[in-house]
């Protein structure tokens, strides 16, 4: 689930001088707006589908074995940045790409802007779909243009915080609501001997979600350039905000994923952890002696009595450029993500979070969870999932973002510098990185 930074996608010489709205729309394409020709096929269909889900084999053989005439083979790699990425990249460029394979939303623009993907806004059955998935997921798939899908939204990674309440009791601190009663038992928490949380160095998509929260974007695109706002007031006021923890030395430093980051959970020295619905899992692995001790509360929020969510994560289901069975492609790729059936595998095999409005009911997001002392923990990340702002922005060069604003938290850890040195260090490169691949840029 989590990017890996060291991982950096190279152009492959197939970017040219154009902006997110400007790309070709792959073969097939209507002339008149871009999408492509989506008519279904006569006989039996073969289908071939990339994802690095675990258990996605078990939910295929179940469209296969109900869809006799459109049959899918699903290959597994490695996650996105870990290599399939870069295996998509060659595979397009030799012309031997997949009929469908899975995306995060954080890369789609770079598939875009590089002819990736295939605009699916001209199958009915997309168009009639819009309604059935949740505001801003559809908005990650469509980039904001008008007769544009460009991909199915799969899951999502909307945030809440993890903490221990046995902890927080004990020590009679109030579980904060607020970033500044969070700073507050910060304090408190560092005088018994703990830490709230830890800052991570290379999970910069986890800071993104906090920005996100509140209501900032990295990113915006006007049709004919793009805009980059890593340090626009709201990514700022973030990052001044955890440089202040950091600088008291109100949270740990430990790196994350590591036996290290899984100790302090595990023993208690650190209470908290803000982070997305995949996290349960996470904290329930790594910290397995804290059984029933945890809960679940919304994001801290900026001004009290506010309701509103970042989001960490999420994929979707893209019907990449070449594809000879559009329509099909789409059919499996809205049955994998709307129906019933499916979703429940796909939750219980690889706990993915829909990105349906419906799916956020599914029976088996409804049930108390054992870890959790049988907390109903789904229900805090459905009311997440609808508090997350629709207009949040990825640019086309992530990996590369992520890996140097990264390098800039680093050297904070490390005791030089600020966070917002980091943005402004990672906007900077950001721009080079964009005109050095011929994409416009506004300055």
């Amino acid at each position: 689930m989590q990017l890996k930074n060291s991982t950096r996608i190279a152009a492959l010489g197939i970017v040219a001088a154009i902006s997110l709205t400007g790309c070709a729309a792959g073969s097939g394409s209507d002339s008149t707006d871009g999408a492509v020709d989506c008519a279904p096929a006569d006989g039996k269909v073969e289908l071939s589908y990339t994802s690095w889900i675990p258990g996605i084999e078990s939910v295929v053989d179940v469209w296969n074995e109900k869809n006799p005439d459109i049959q899918v083979t699903v290959q597994t790699g490695p996650n996105g940045n870990g290599g399939t990425y870069k295996n998509f990249f060659n595979q397009l460029s030799a012309g031997n790409a997949p009929d469908l394979g899975q995306i995060e939303y954080d890369a789609l623009p770079n598939f875009r802007v590089q002819d990736g993907l295939t605009n699916l806004a001209s199958c009915d059955i997309v168009a009639d779909s819009q309604d059935q998935f949740i505001d801003w997921t559809w908005n990650q798939v469509t980039f904001g243009e008008d007769d544009a899908v460009y991909a199915i939204p799969q899951d999502t990674g909307p945030m809440a915080m993890y903490y221990r309440a046995d902890l927080f009791e004990a020590a009679g601190i109030p579980v904060p609501t607020t970033w500044d009663e969070y700073a507050a038992a910060a304090a408190q928490i560092r005088e018994q001997g703990g830490y709230i949380t830890n800052f991570p160095q290379n999970d910069v998509n986890w800071f993104a979600g906090l920005v996100w929260q509140k209501d900032g974007s990295w990113f915006t695109n006007d049709g004919n350039a793009w805009d980059v706002t890593l340090t626009s007031p709201e990514s700022e006021e973030v990052a001044d905000y955890w440089q202040e923890l950091i600088a008291g030395d109100l949270v740990s430093k430990v790196p994350a994923w590591t036996d290290e980051w899984n100790n302090a959970y595990n023993t208690g020295n650190d209470w908290t952890w803000i982070s997305a619905v995949w996290g349960a899992n996470s904290i329930s692995s790594g910290a397995p002696d804290t059984a029933g001790k945890w809960a679940v509360a919304p994001m801290p929020q900026w001004t009290a009595g506010e309701e509103k969510a970042g989001n960490w994560g999420g994929s979707s289901t893209a019907v990449l450029t070449g594809s000879e069975h559009p329509y099909e492609a789409a059919q499996f790729a809205l049955w994998l993500n709307t129906d019933d059936e499916a979703l429940t595998m796909l939750n219980k095999e690889a706990n993915l979070y829909p990105a349906t409005k419906d799916g956020l009911s599914l029976p088996v997001l409804s049930e108390g969870v054992e870890f959790y002392a049988n907390q109903p923990i789904y229900d805090t990340f459905a009311d997440a999932a609808n508090q997350t702002n629709a207009d949040f922005t990825w640019g086309p060069t992530m990996t590369q973002t992520y890996a140097d604003v990264a390098d800039g938290f680093g050297e904070v850890l490390g005791g030089k510098g600020t966070l917002g040195d980091a943005l402004a260090t990672g906007q900077t490169k950001t721009i080079a990185a964009l005109e050095a691949a011929a994409i416009p840029v506004n300055k």
